[in-house]
């Protein structure tokens, strides 16, 4: 996986990153949805907002979990269908970076 995109972060402000980091904790660990559900959720999020590296960071976080590609592009779909073709230009544009 890429470098965490905080590194560089964590030596001006390590407290933030740790905060960060925890609730990214918080959010993804297993639960009543299961993790891969929750980075399907977080994906569509950063489509919505067109946070492409987002979007490469979380479907790779995906698979490692289990996701496949049609779990990935059904998550775009429901972006899509909520916020607009937006989402599907910024999927692209990942996916594209990660010869998806």
């Amino acid at each position: 996986m890429a470098e965490n995109p905080l590194a560089h972060y964590r030596e001006l402000d390590p407290d933030c990153v740790k905060n960060v980091e925890q609730m990214s904790a918080f959010a993804l660990t297993d639960g009543a949805l299961p993790k891969k559900v929750k980075l399907l959720v977080a994906l569509a999020l950063d489509a919505t907002h067109g946070a492409v590296q987002g979007v490469k960071s979380l479907a790779l976080q995906a698979i490692a979990v289990g996701a496949t590609r049609a779990e990935i592009a059904e998550t775009i779909r429901v972006a899509c269908y909520v916020n607009g073709v937006s989402c599907v230009y910024t999927a692209a544009a990942a996916f594209r970076e990660l010869d998806f």
